[in-house]
This record gives structure tokens, C-alpha cells and sequence, in this order.
């Protein structure tokens, strides 16, 4: 290995700065919110706020870094989805509850996400153009079976299923918010009686999910 090669590769202890900083701001998050300071999570962990910012140039680089976990779990539920099959109708379901998951994995986090999506230098860009583009293909099988409306879109799901996250999170005044708004939700892409007798599958055999399902 040469010396430019270990020039470049991050010192041990910027590494086990980075790690402490992330499990310091997880806790802190995870406990109050996304809208902890960024000068709170530096001295929780100790270190000044220039050592934060060198590892994390900003709010959302941090939340990303964050949600690397919860994202690789994300991405097992849908192997999981896919693996189980059913009619496509049920897969779609299952997939937008996953989202919702993974979306309220932290109180607060549905704005940064609504935020950060459509702007091309976000953090969060690929991760939630990865998510529509997944969804997509949920969405994709289900219209072909009849099971979801025509003209449904998986952005729309992808920012629905934002409005429902962001609704149910822990400041909600009631603990059902969730379940009747996934419901709305449900009903915006589900065809109906005329628009599954389009499809070409057999979309009446199919029921949607009762209020707390999963």
C-alpha cells in the first residue's frame, strides 16, 4: 500500500469519532426528536462542533448516516414481501406499511424526507428516489391486477404515506390517527368496483386490510 493510499484512508480515531458521534445523536433523536441542535448532539458526545461538522456538513447528512440501518431493514421487509408473494394488492399494502415504518423512525422525520426529496443536492435524494422507485414496482403489479386505480402514482404513495407518517407521530392527539389515515390512504389507490373490472386480474377476491393489519 502506498502512502498517498493511506493518506486517504480515515485514521482510526476519526473513525471511532464518527461512530460515538452516531450513537450519541441516535439516542438523542430517537429520545426528543429530529429537531435536536446540532451544537446539543456535539457536546452530549463531547467534541466540538467543528469535529461534528467535519463528519456530518449538515442536519440531513446526519439523519441519512442515522437511518442506514433502519433503511437495510427496509430493504429485508420488501425481500420478505416479495419472497411471501400473494396478490398484488396485499403485497402493496404490506410494502406501504414497511414504508410508514421505516418514515417514523424517528419523530420528526417526515419533513426532512418531504424536504430533502425533490431536491437534487439533498442527502435524502437517491435514498427516496430508491423508495419511489421501489414502490413503483408494487404499485406497477397491482394496477396490472386490477387491484390498484389507473392513474395511482407511486409518488403520490410515496408523499401519502409522508402525510401519514407525519400525522401519527408521537405529538398525534390520538393513538388510532395512524390506522384511520392509512385507511384514507389505502382508499385514495385502491380501485374500485369499475376500475378493477378493467383489470386483468381477479381483483374482486381481494380485501383490504382491517384497521391495524399488518
Amino acid at each position: 500500500m502506498t502512502s498517498s493510499s493511506l493518506s486517504r484512508m480515515p485514521r482510526k480515531d476519526a473513525l471511532q469519532n464518527r461512530a460515538h458521534i452516531l450513537d450519541v445523536a441516535g439516542r438523542a433523536i430517537g429520545e426528543s426528536g429530529v429537531d435536536v441542535s446540532m451544537d446539543a448532539i456535539a457536546k452530549l458526545a463531547g467534541v466540538g462542533s467543528a469535529t461534528l461538522y467535519r463528519h456530518f456538513p449538515t442536519r440531513d447528512a446526519l439523519l441519512v448516516a442515522l437511518l442506514a440501518p433502519h433503511h437495510e431493514r427496509l430493504h429485508r421487509d420488501k425481500a420478505a414481501i416479495e419472497a411471501a408473494g400473494g396478490d398484488s394488492g396485499r403485497m402493496l399494502e404490506r410494502w406501504i406499511d414497511a414504508l410508514g415504518d421505516w418514515m417514523r423512525a424517528y419523530d420528526g422525520l417526515p419533513e426532512p424526507l418531504r424536504a430533502g426529496w425533490s431536491v437534487t443536492a439533498s442527502p435524502f435524494k437517491s435514498t427516496c428516489d430508491g423508495i419511489i422507485e421501489s414502490t413503483e414496482g408494487f404499485l406497477r403489479a397491482a394496477q396490472r391486477d386490477g387491484f390498484a386505480r389507473p392513474t395511482a402514482s407511486a409518488t403520490d404513495i410515496f408523499l401519502g404515506s409522508l402525510a401519514v407518517a407525519w400525522a401519527s407521530g408521537r405529538s398525534a392527539a390520538r393513538t388510532d390517527t395512524r390506522d384511520r389515515l392509512r385507511d384514507l390512504l389505502r382508499n385514495g389507490w385502491s380501485a374500485n368496483e369499475a376500475e378493477a373490472a378493467g383489470g386483468s386480474g381477479t381483483a374482486g377476491e381481494h380485501h383490504p386490510a382491517q384497521t391495524g393489519d399488518r
